[in-house]
C-alpha cells in the first residue's frame, strides 16, 4: 500500500502553513493528545471556552488542567506548553516557531474534511515520533512496514481518500480564523 496521497497532503499542508514538517491525523483531539503525550504534559491550564472533548482528554490523560475565562479566535495556547489547540484556523503562513499547532479539518472549520486534522511542528524527531505513533506505531516510510520495528502506537491516521479530498480543497482555502464560542466547560457537570 502506498501512501503517497498521505505524504503530499502534509507537504502542501507545510507550503501552506509554513510548518516545517506536519503530521496529518484523523481528528484535532487526537493530534492535541499525541503532542501531549510526546511532552509529557501532566499540568496546564487553558480557556474553558472549548470543546468539551478537550477537557475529557485531560481527565482520560490523567493531566491536572484549570480552566480559566479567556476567549479566544481561531486558537489558544495550552499554558504551560508549547501545544495550540488551533482547530479553528487555518491560514497561510499561520506556523509559529518552535509550536505545535493542532488543527482540526471538521464540520464548521475552515477546511471542511469531515474527520481530519494535524500537528504543525519544527522538530524533525519529534516528527518522525507523531508520525509513527499515529499510524499504530509504524514508519509508513518503511516498505514493507512488518520488517522494520513498531513503536508506541494509536489508530489515529486520516483514510487516504480523506487526504485526496483535503489536496483537492486546500489550494481554495483563503478566510480567517472562525469566530464560534464553545459553551464554558466550568458549568458542565461532567461525571
Amino acid at each position: 500500500m502506498s501512501f503517497d496521497t498521505l505524504f503530499e497532503f502534509e507537504k502542501q499542508l507545510s507550503i501552506y502553513t509554513g510548518a516545517p514538517y506536519v503530521v496529518v491525523t484523523d481528528c484535532c483531539t487526537h493530534a492535541i493528545e499525541l503532542c501531549m503525550r510526546i511532552d509529557r504534559v501532566q499540568v496546564t491550564d487553558f480557556t474553558a471556552f472549548t470543546y468539551l472533548s478537550i477537557p475529557q482528554l485531560m481527565r482520560n490523560l490523567n493531566i491536572n488542567f484549570q480552566l480559566f475565562g479567556e476567549r479566544w479566535v481561531g486558537e489558544y495556547q495550552f499554558h504551560g506548553t508549547n501545544i495550540w489547540d488551533s482547530a479553528r484556523r487555518l491560514e497561510r503562513g499561520m506556523y509559529r516557531r518552535g509550536m505545535k499547532q493542532c488543527l482540526s479539518f471538521g464540520n464548521g472549520k475552515p477546511m471542511q474534511l469531515g474527520r481530519c486534522g494535524a500537528i504543525l511542528l519544527d522538530d524533525q524527531e519529534q516528527y518522525n515520533k507523531l508520525s509513527a505513533m499515529r499510524s499504530d506505531g509504524r514508519d509508513l516510510h518503511q516498505s514493507p512496514w512488518q520488517d522494520y520495528p513498531v513503536t508506541e502506537g494509536y489508530h489515529y491516521c486520516p483514510t487516504l481518500e480523506t487526504c485526496e479530498k483535503g489536496l483537492q480543497i486546500l489550494p481554495t482555502i483563503d478566510q480567517e480564523p472562525i469566530r464560534v464560542w464553545y459553551p464554558d466547560c466550568r458549568n458542565i457537570q461532567i461525571i
